[in-house]
């Protein structure tokens, strides 16, 4: 099955860098390229596109409004966003995936890395890049601003979780695979990804990268901030 990629930055010769090396690969293709936001959520929805390549900084509409839009749009429900940063310790990081990202990538990243980020975003696993640490994802995720409340309202919801799912939502966001929880709950891992499935559903997260964040929002996981 083909990776279909859409990629949204507003520097072209960064965008032909791009479709040159997703283009290069057996099971991915470049469907579309967007300059600004807009042109994303419109292009995501007309192709198809199953994994968009997000610059935060665009003119017009950026990329938070636009992955914001395409996460709020039911049909867009399966397409993946890997916001692309300049700086990976970046303040816009958390806003990232609050907003819906399924991860992010440094520009400056290796080809691999990029590649390996379209895959991983593709099958729904949550991506946070070798420099970005849980240490530093948790310390953004405490400064964030939650004025909005969420973090009260995800914390009641988090009563909808059996005890199981509390503790396999720990583990999803201490950064483990389906596997390693398996391994340190002593359980099969269909069995977890049966209760991670089920704790996005009742959570309403897209995503495991959207769990992390509501672990973290909801208290569930406290911030360690080395």
């Amino acid at each position: 099955m083909t990776i279909r990629v859409l990629l949204a930055d507003d520097q072209a010769l960064l965008r032909s860098a791009f479709r040159v090396l997703v283009d290069s690969e057996p099971d991915m293709e470049v469907v579309a390229e967007a300059s600004d936001g807009a042109e994303a959520v419109e292009l995501a929805a007309s192709r198809a596109a199953d994994v968009v390549l997000m610059d935060i900084r665009m003119p017009g509409m950026d990329g938070l409004a636009a992955t914001r839009l395409i996460s709020a749009d039911p049909a867009l429900a399966h397409v993946r966003v890997v916001m692309l940063t300049t700086f990976e310790v970046d303040e816009y990081v958390v806003q990232s995936l609050r907003a819906g990202a399924s991860g992010f990538l440094g520009k400056g990243a290796e080809p691999d890395e990029l590649l390996g980020a379209i895959r991983i975003a593709a099958a729904g696993d949550a991506l946070l890049s070798p420099a970005a640490t849980k240490g530093l994802i948790a310390k953004f995720l405490a400064q964030g601003d939650s004025s909005d409340g969420d973090g009260g309202a995800r914390a009641e919801r988090l009563g909808a979780l059996t005890g199981r799912e509390r503790e396999v939502l720990v583990q999803v966001a201490g950064g483990h695979s389906n596997d390693e929880i398996a391994e340190r709950l002593e359980v099969s891992p269909l069995t977890v990804k049966t209760h991670v499935n089920r704790a996005m559903a009742k959570l309403g997260a897209r995503d495991r990268a959207q769990l992390v964040v509501i672990a973290y929002e909801s208290g569930l996981v406290r911030p360690r901030v080395e």
